[in-house]
């Protein structure tokens, strides 16, 4: 397939600059994979969706301060690095810009030598492996010195920088947000347990791999990142029970679904593991693990457009988007919510 089957046009004004006054008061827009229906709902209404005895997995990882500003040893232009991918030991994989600024061997200072960095090689995609020295915790440090990561197309300052998290964050590590669980609240999370709904958590750490851009014509030439994953026994049991006792499995965003679509075997059966996942799902692809899915609306021509139209179809997810665009959702991480049953 090609990247243009997965192109729309989208009217800048759609494009959510911030979160809603109130999360779950975000539309819904349900697609029926069985006849290709689309109703258009809000978010809280996905109570009605989902049935006693289901599981819903969430991603929990928590979005780190990633963003940081600094400048090279002896020099004063500034120079912006952002963390993707914790290596271990304080190697970090990283996007620098300016990049002609950040070449192999080049030291760096952030917040008058608090934490200081070096460059210690440049990658063929043009990331850089730089490793940080500090004293204390690398975490209390960034949340000293590091913004939040928003992505590019959101132009306006974020007031509170917990709305660029889920309510149920928990572990450290993404450069970005996984925004489908953007819309959930606490006293929803609660209805859906009283509903008698398991609710599980894996971690993925959402990096580059997943809004890198597509640049090959030909899809099946696009390269993915890794990122790394955790699925501890509490929720592998809670999965595989939740199958076993003909309950649905829910998936709360693209990050969640590449997790669980990872460790699945081909029953669906997931067992605790940790690693790391470069899977890329598009049309075409056998979903193991995955009944439905909850999602918001992606770019165009990106690896989770091509995800979701491999859970529905290619011509089921464009009629839903054009029906979107027409009655004016608001689009991508702050934006309105999708579900796929």
């Amino acid at each position: 397939m090609k990247k243009s089957d997965f192109y729309f046009d989208l009217p800048e004004r759609l494009i959510a600059q911030h979160p809603l006054e109130q999360r779950d008061a975000s539309r819904l827009l349900v697609l029926d994979r069985a006849d290709g229906s689309v109703t258009h709902r809000h978010f809280r209404d996905m109570l009605e969706y989902v049935q006693p005895g289901d599981c819903m997995v969430f991603n929990n990882s928590r979005v780190i301060p990633a963003r940081l500003m600094g400048h090279a040893v002896g020099k004063t232009t500034p120079i912006e690095v952002l963390l993707l991918t914790d290596k271990g030991d304080g190697l970090w994989e990283c996007l620098t810009r300016p990049g002609r600024k950040t070449r192999e061997g080049v030291e760096l200072i952030f917040g008058d030598g608090l934490l200081t960095a070096t460059v210690e090689s440049v990658q063929p995609d043009g990331n850089r492996l730089i490793r940080f020295h500090y004293d204390g915790i690398f975490l209390e440090i960034l949340d000293q010195l590091g913004t939040m990561p928003l992505p590019p197309y959101i132009k306006e300052k974020l007031d509170d920088p917990e709305r660029y998290q889920t309510v149920y964050s928990k572990t450290p590590g993404s450069a970005a947000a996984p925004t489908a669980g953007l819309h959930f609240t606490p006293e929803l999370l609660e209805n859906l347990r009283e509903k008698g709904v398991k609710l599980a958590f894996v971690t993925l750490h959402v990096g580059l791999g997943t809004f890198r851009p597509v640049k090959e014509e030909e899809i099946t030439d696009h390269v993915m990142h890794s990122e790394y994953y955790i699925m501890d026994e509490q929720t592998a049991e809670q999965i595989n029970s939740t199958r076993k006792n003909g309950g649905k499995i829910w998936a709360v965003g693209t990050t969640a679904c590449r997790t669980l679509e990872t460790i699945a075997d081909e029953n669906g059966t997931v067992r605790p593991q940790s690693g790391w996942t470069d899977i890329f799902i598009y049309p075409g692809y056998r979903f193991k693990a995955v009944d439905h899915l909850i999602t918001n609306f992606h770019l165009p021509e990106s690896t989770l457009m091509m995800l979701i139209s491999a859970f529905a179809t290619r011509e089921m997810i464009m009629e839903a988007y054009r029906q979107a665009i027409e009655e004016e959702y608001r689009f991508f991480s702050f934006g309105d919510s999708m579900m796929i049953f």
